[in-house]
């Protein structure tokens, strides 16, 4: 049976038992298997897009499609769980690791999904050059 009420002891006693364990092993290996697991579902989907424009001329872009999206957040979640579980077990703090996670791997995958809309209007149009991933002015 359970009790209508929690007393504050009983609620505290319930915290500290609910704590995940430190350093987060286990979150960092289930990020980086939702990492894996979207990375290759968005690698899928962008194949099956360039499949499609070569046989049946169907248009690459827009790429911006809510399955493309869904896949790309995926992998953001997925390496934003995995680097900052990864900076918890060197020390740093859980709100600082995830936070500094979250705005690497933001930028980062938002420069890439920009270059990669680059390259899928490069191919559409025929004009497709060498990438060039030191020149930052080419990401924005």
């Amino acid at each position: 049976m359970i009790p209508k009420e929690i007393s504050d002891e009983q609620l505290n006693q319930f915290l500290t038992m609910a704590v995940l364990p430190q350093p987060p092993y286990f979150i960092a290996g289930v990020g980086l298997l939702i990492g894996i697991l979207c990375g290759l579902t968005f690698g899928r989907q962008v194949q099956n897009k360039l499949d499609n424009w070569k046989q049946d001329r169907l248009p690459l872009l827009p790429l911006a499609t809510s399955e493309i999206y869904l896949s790309f957040s995926g992998i953001l979640i997925g390496v934003t769980l995995f680097i900052g579980c990864c900076l918890q077990i060197f020390g740093f703090s859980a709100g600082a690791a995830l936070l500094v996670a979250f705005v690497l791997s933001l930028l980062t995958g938002g420069a890439l999904f920009a270059q990669l809309e680059r390259l899928m209007q490069q191919v559409e149009s025929n004009n497709f050059k060498a990438v060039d991933f030191d020149n930052f002015d080419e990401f924005f």
